[in-house]
This record gives C-alpha cells, sequence and structure tokens, in this order.
C-alpha cells in the first residue's frame, strides 16, 4: 500500500467515525473530492537497505511515523468539526431566542392596541339588561367577533386575569382604584368589584386587573 492510498483509508476511516458521532453521512462525490485534493507523496512504500534487501524495520517504523502523522491530521479535523458544529448550534440557538423576543414584543405591541376595543366590548357587555334589548341578530354577531378575538389572543399566549369578587387581594395582577369600607372581617382586602379586566401572556402581566377593594372599617 502507497503512502498516497494509505491516507485514503485513514480518510475513509475517520468519516466513518464522523458518520456515527454526528449522523452526517459524506457522499462518495464529497469523500472523492477530498481524495483529489491530498498532496502528492512521493515517500516510497517499502525502506531498502544499501544491499537492496527490504528493511522491515525502517518499513515498520516509516509506517508508525505516517500513522501518527495522518491521526493528528484527523484529530485537527475532527476538533475543527466539533468547533464548527458547536458554533452552528449555538448561532441557531442565539436566533431562536431573537426570534422569540421580537415574536413576543410583536404581540405584546398588537395586544396594547387593542386593549381600548377590548374594553369597549367589556363595557357593552356589563349592562346585561341593556344588552338584552339589543336587536338579537346584530347582538349575536358582536358577541361572536369579540369571542374570536379573544380566541385569536389566546392562540398567541394572551389571556384575561381571572378574577372575581370575593378574591382576595393580589398586588401582583390587581390595580386597586378604590378602597371601599366594610365592617366585614371576612372581606378585608377582598375584591368587591372589576372595574377594567386585566391580561397576561404567558407568566408577563400585560395590564393588572383594575379593581375596588374592600378594607376594613376601623
Amino acid at each position: 500500500m502507497r503512502p498516497g492510498e494509505f491516507r485514503k483509508v485513514v480518510l475513509r476511516v475517520s468519516f466513518f467515525f464522523i458518520k456515527i458521532k454526528y449522523n452526517h453521512i459524506m457522499s462518495e462525490e464529497e469523500i472523492k473530492d477530498v481524495e483529489n485534493n491530498l498532496p502528492d507523496d512521493d515517500v516510497v512504500e517499502f525502506v531498502f537497505n544499501n544491499d537492496g534487501e527490504e528493511d522491515l524495520k525502517a518499513t515498520l517504523k516509516k509506517f508508525r511515523k505516517d500513522l501518527k502523522e495522518e491521526k493528528v491530521k484527523s484529530v485537527e479535523y475532527l476538533t475543527l468539526l466539533q468547533r464548527e458544529r458547536a458554533d452552528f448550534l449555538n448561532y441557531k440557538k442565539d436566533e431562536f431566542e431573537r426570534f422569540t423576543k421580537s415574536r413576543t414584543s410583536a404581540v405584546e405591541r398588537i395586544v396594547e392596541d387593542l386593549l381600548p376595543v377590548l374594553d369597549a366590548y367589556d363595557m357593552a357587555f356589563s349592562n346585561r339588561e341593556a344588552w338584552e334589548k339589543v336587536e338579537v341578530n346584530w347582538r349575536t354577531g358582536v358577541e361572536y367577533i369579540h369571542q374570536q378575538l379573544l380566541k385569536v389572543l389566546a392562540d398567541n399566549g394572551v389571556m384575561p386575569i381571572e378574577v372575581k369578587v370575593g378574591d382576595v387581594f393580589d398586588s401582583n395582577i390587581h390595580e386597586p382604584v378604590e378602597n371601599l369600607d366594610t365592617s366585614d372581617v371576612s372581606k378585608d382586602h377582598t375584591v368587591a368589584r372589576v372595574t377594567q379586566s386585566g391580561y397576561k401572556m404567558g407568566e408577563r402581566i400585560l395590564r393588572p386587573a383594575r379593581i375596588k377593594v374592600y378594607i376594613l372599617k376601623k
């Protein structure tokens, strides 16, 4: 086996281990392209002594030297491949994070623009007696549009903050707009009325629910 052929064998073994470790299969064309670009090697296959006889010890020594050099090159190629793979994975991770942040910011801006519209729906629905007097087909159409709007927001991770009368006041999701005196100890620091709905996106509060809260009268 000539040294040039030996190098090709070593390269193919390297490609095999790359396939196992990274599940990357090089095509035959890619392998041949690498092999064809290997530098020419003028070293003969065997080493002969002064009598013209093959020097097995020197030949073995030469093969070991060639093998060591090819092993070093294989390690360098593998290290380079690992570094490039790590850089690519980090790039994908950074791009995904940038995309997620950009998308979240865009959704938040849209929701902020829609909040007055949602408030208008809530205001219209709050007086049930007056709302029930609206012509049924028109009322049904408006309610359907409202539900569709809430569905679009929900599909993008935006949900109304669930608040009802009697809930314990929570500064994380409630914004008090008025304190109401109460002599009932059980109502102290509880929600008396929801004046404006709040919304959240995941764990992020886009707008706290505005409420009137009971305060124990001393």
